[in-house]
């Protein structure tokens, strides 16, 4: 087999790691096709492939997170031999999506050490020459990251932006299995009149039929306040169409209504950068760009 079929069969995994790790598929993708470039570029023999690639990968997703986050290393103690909760039942598939917010909070050392040895079931050893550590202090860092998704402080709990973020973003990228960790299981949508004759459905009930509706779909959809409270709209030449409003209860959604009435669309505001999590002073608005060409397709797709 050649290096390069090699690679091909472990392109897979790699990108898993890296989309895992980043919580980002796009640059998954990137830190996969560098490490390729890497591969090929590199004048000294490779004796195991996979472990190459994925030490290289990971220290690439760790440039990425430290680019990100350029927040000073703390050190990390070696010594004791407190019980390690390492060998306990996986956590990173059973937390859903509060583990992604919760991944971003963490340095970029810690992240790598959990998603690698939780999620993937690397040895600390592997996970140590990947980080440029030891296997001890490897160990110590996916601990200490599995104490803060164990317990995560107050200020790690999903807030109502993340979720309502969170889930338009999943139903962009048609990631039905997280728009159903997002959905309380008797959450329900409704449409007010305006909001059914634009075309959207008028009630949805139950996680399963309201995550199939979005699956795929909000293609247009930008994030807002309405009121105060986060939401998604639907804009229409520079103007909110249709307001997505959610309710969010205990870090999940428990209803979304489709508004369309002009007095709910006049409290629509954007929300984007630094306004993102909390809405700007009274009298600012953001500006909204015309939709591009082919959004009222996609509007049309969301709706049937």
């Amino acid at each position: 087999m050649t290096s390069t079929e090699e690679f091909e069969a472990e392109r897979p995994r790699l990108r898993r790691l890296a989309a895992r790790v980043l919580g980002d598929p796009s640059g998954a993708e990137d830190v996969v096709q560098q490490a390729w470039l890497r591969l090929h570029a590199t004048d000294e023999p490779v004796v195991n492939l996979p472990a190459w690639l994925t030490t290289v990968t990971t220290r690439l997703c760790l440039d990425r997170l430290r680019a990100r986050v350029p927040a000073p290393v703390e050190a990390v103690e070696e010594a004791g031999s407190a019980p390690d909760p390492a060998d306990e039942v996986a956590l990173a598939d059973t937390v859903g999506v509060a583990l992604q917010v919760v991944l971003e909070r963490l340095s970029p050392a810690e992240r790598v050490a959990f998603v690698l040895h939780d999620s993937f079931g690397f040895e600390f050893a592997t996970i140590a020459t990947a980080l440029d550590t030891t296997p001890a202090a490897a160990r110590k860092l996916a601990s200490r990251a599995r104490a803060k998704v164990r317990q995560p402080a107050a200020e790690d709990r999903l807030a109502a932006w993340e979720v309502v973020d969170a889930f338009m973003a999943a139903a962009r990228e048609g990631d039905f299995d997280r728009l159903l960790e997002l959905l309380a299981p008797d959450a329900v949508v409704t449409a007010d009149l305006a909001a059914v004759s634009a075309g959207t459905p008028g009630r949805l009930e139950g996680r399963r039929e309201i995550a199939s509706f979005f699956n795929g779909s909000a293609q247009s959809a930008m994030a807002v306040f309405a009121g105060d409270r986060p939401a998604a709209a639907w804009y229409h030449r520079g103007r909110p169409a249709v307001l997505f409003d959610f309710a969010v209860v205990d870090g999940v959604v428990a209803h979304i209504t489709f508004r369309a009435e002009a007095d709910a669309l006049a409290a629509v505001e954007r929300r984007d950068g630094a306004s993102r999590r909390a809405r700007p002073a009274v009298g600012h608005t953001a500006s909204v760009p015309d939709v591009v060409p082919g959004e009222d397709d996609h509007h049309d797709q969301e709706e049937q």
